[in-house]
């Protein structure tokens, strides 16, 4: 049986450097990940999908694909079993509608429109294949150039706007103006592991096997979905090969897989194509977006206005909250920020990795950088002089913010201060146009409700349980050495198991609040159960501790001492063999202080500096160095920060340069459904990277002082990049990604 990571021990405590333990797993094929399991009498399904973006289904050839001897069913709208929830319903919260087979409807292109069963992988692909399916089009409706509509909240829960101070009457009184509009594209996940599920039933009980961020969430829809108590739903997942929002959500995919393994009595495996993951899995909505900026004439802002209009399904509705990154950064006595959405024939976007940060903060640090230029300021100085020294909006203070820091450490370790001001003015020894630019990165600080039980065993030592997810990113090691500190055991005494949803909730691996939230509730479950160890101690007459419940007792490597006389102390094991324990149990919850919400504003915040290298004849941009500082509270683990700050870095330049979905305008098909052609950096676009950790103490944002790493990297990496195309070239490029043709101009070999 594969080694999973509830089998793992830890050895480092937090703050420590700890190499993760799983990447051995998974560099040596132990790893079990949802495709990897074949289960007794599995079966394969294969989804059959949409070729058009909008219209209906008139034909499929189900005689041709049941003629297939190794096809054992073919579920079309026809006959597809009955659910107990409506798909076009939401189960639960955070949820969409989905497109199971509930009708002959197409809403975009690569929708579910049947499914194939077979005995194996390649017969289910050949029936697939077989149904050459026949439709009634209707043309695509997709960009932005449609009719508009107010959403009534944007992103999860947001507000489409918020208006503070009057802005047109300040942008008509500025000195100085920007006035400029950004677009970014469509953007899809697209993890190195695609959607998998592996489904099985025993009477009324549904046991999954796949990639998910939110285990009790999604198993409360799938009991929603089928009729069963949730406790009847079990979803393993002890690894995910990345997630980035894309496997929070519950897809049609998903519930027709176990649906089909509850119709025909025997266990199915279904796993998305790269291709069939542009479409149903949610993706990053196309953005445009204008900025205005006002300027006194000493370079203070007196006022900001970001306008985004964003792309959603037809059918349902997540818009990215593009332009509330410009109510959160810097100071002005006037802001609004305004949402509209435009409804196409697309899938249904969903959270993508910082969404909306890292879409409006690619338009608004290209505009700030405008903003210096029209004052003939520094980028940097020009920051600093609006610099936010109280969340800019609401007057709150900040829980904690190290920005001023962040800049001073990134620009001494790029050599900021050599930069020339004027663009086109540095060439390297090969004559390639050099450039450097900056941007500032910021990220809310989320944290969700989670809770953990831990147990100290007779045998020196610890177990920690909860249900909480390793995307990839090392979360099991980071939350192992909180659980060995709160037990005051050496982590490497400590098993945590997780990646269950019949351990404790450990809320949603998402939104950068991870660590906060299930490290939270270990945290809170580990010092319960050494209190429960504490109190049998100081009331058994035979412990050194008896009587020590009015001074108290410290925890420290497997034993309690007196705070008043360390050299009084007693072990775990004894004081739990004295009493006849094997072990002692207590549970931990994890939530923010309301209070905490209130009266702070949480955020952490960042700079990173990049400079490019641009052929002049080709017009071909390289980045070639890289440099961020960040502030997010207490690292629990460095090593592992440093990898997630170079991963949203390397993701920053993905969407600066490369990412983009190309959309038919005639079809609505994704033309880049691949690898290929939807590009993404190699290690050859990976720059020399440097990710600086900044220390800030924060004791409002969580009992553990944590904000979360894993999505800030990439806020101001896209502005930072474009920035530095601009100081290379000359050219302002406002669309994303930045193309040789967009730079292409006499200017830039001139």
């Amino acid at each position: 049986m594969p080694e999973t990571i509830s089998n793992l021990r830890y050895g480092s405590n937090a703050g420590q450097p700890l190499t993760r333990r799983d990447g051995v797993l998974k560099v040596t094929g132990r790893a079990t990940y949802a495709a990897d399991n074949h289960p007794s009498g599995l079966l394969y399904a294969v989804c059959a999908v949409s070729t058009i973006a909008r219209g209906r289904v008139t034909h499929l050839d189900i005689a041709a694909a049941t003629a297939h001897p190794h096809v054992a069913e073919v579920f079309t709208p026809a006959n597809r079993p009955p659910l107990a929830g409506d798909p076009d319903g939401k189960q639960g919260m955070f949820a969409f509608r989905l497109e199971a087979l509930q009708n002959d409807g197409v809403r975009y292109a690569n929708q579910p429109i049947a499914l194939v069963v077979a005995e194996t992988l390649e017969a289910a692909t050949e029936g697939a294949a077989l149904l050459k399916p026949r439709y009634e089009v209707e043309p695509a409706r997709v960009g932005l150039d449609l009719e508009r509509y107010v959403p009534q909240t944007v992103g999860v829960g947001a507000p489409a706007s918020v208006v503070h101070g009057d802005v047109e009457a300040a942008l008509t009184a500025a000195a100085l103006r920007v006035d400029a509009t950004y677009e970014t594209p469509p953007q899809y996940h697209n993890a190195m592991e695609p959607h998998a599920i592996v489904a099985s039933w025993d009477g009324d009980r549904l046991t999954l096997d796949t990639p998910n961020q939110a285990p009790l969430l999604s198993r409360a829809a799938y009991a929603g979905y089928f009729g069963i108590p949730p406790e009847n739903v079990l979803i393993r997942t002890p690894f995910i090969g990345g997630g980035f929002g894309s496997k929070a959500i519950l897809a049609g995919a998903h519930i027709l897989c176990a649906l089909a393994a509850r119709a025909m009595g025997r266990p199915v495996k279904l796993a998305l194509t790269r291709s069939q993951m542009f479409g149903p899995v949610g993706h990053r909505g196309e953005t445009r977006q204008r900025v205005r900026l006002g300027m006194a004439s000493d370079g203070r802002l007196t006022a900001i206005s970001h306008h985004a209009i964003a792309a959603t399904s037809s059918f349902d509705e997540f818009i990215e909250p593009s332009a509330h990154v410009s109510d959160t950064l810097y100071a002005s006595p006037a802001i609004a920020v305004f949402h509209q959405a435009v409804r196409n024939d697309i899938g249904t976007p969903g959270p993508m990795r910082a969404p909306g940060l890292a879409s409006g903060s690619a338009a608004l640090e290209v505009a700030i950088d405008e903003a210096a230029e029209a004052c003939g300021m520094d980028p940097l100085d020009f920051r600093l002089k609006n610099y936010a020294e109280v969340e800019p909006i609401t007057g709150k203070p900040y829980s904690s913010k190290a920005l001023r820091e962040c800049y001073e450490a990134a620009a001494k370790s790029f050599g900021w201060s050599d930069r020339p001001r004027a663009p086109r003015l540095t060439r390297d020894v090969d004559g390639f146009l050099v450039g450097w630019g900056m941007g500032t990165a910021v990220f809310h600080c989320p944290m969700f409700a989670a809770e953990a039980r831990a147990a100290l065993r007779a045998d020196g030592s610890g177990v920690v349980e909860t249900s909480a997810i390793d995307m990839g990113q090392g979360a099991l090691t980071a939350l192992a050495q909180i659980a060995a500190d709160s037990l005051g055991l050496d982590a490497g005494q400590v098993i945590l198991r997780a990646g269950h949803s019949d351990l404790p909730d450990g809320g949603v691996a998402g939104g950068s609040g991870h660590t906060a939230t299930a490290g939270s509730a270990i945290d809170a479950a580990g010092r319960n159960a050494v209190a429960k160890l504490a109190e049998l101690a100081t009331a058994d007459r035979n412990s050194p501790l008896f009587g020590a419940g009015n001074v108290g007792v410290v925890a420290r490597a497997g034993r309690l001492h007196r705070k008043d006389d360390e050299r009084r102390s007693d072990s775990y094991a004894d004081i739990l063999a004295r009493a006849g324990l094997a072990q002692i149990e207590a549970s931990g919850k994890g939530a923010r202080d309301p209070a905490a919400v209130g009266d702070h504003a949480l955020q952490a915040h960042g700079a990173v500096f990049a400079e490019v290298k641009v052929d002049p004849d080709l017009g071909q941009i390289r980045v070639t160095r890289l440099v961020g500082a960040f502030a997010a509270g207490r690292i629990i683990n460095p090593r592992l920060a440093r990898s997630q700050l170079y991963g949203g870095m390397i993701w920053g330049v993905s969407f600066a340069l490369h990412e983009g979905a190309s959309i038919d305008r005639r079809s609505g098909r994704v033309m880049n459904a691949d690898l290929g052609e939807y590009h993404v950096p190699v290690n050859a676009d990976v720059p020399s990277l440097e990710a600086l950790l900044i220390h800030e103490d924060d004791l409002h944002v969580n009992g553990l002082g944590v904000k979360g790493v894993g999505e800030i990297g990439i806020t101001g990496t896209v502005g930072a990049v474009a920035n530095a195309v601009w100081h290379a070239t000359g050219v302002r490029v406002r669309k994303f990604p930045v193309r040789l043709e967009d730079i292409m101009a006499p200017a830039v070999g001139a």
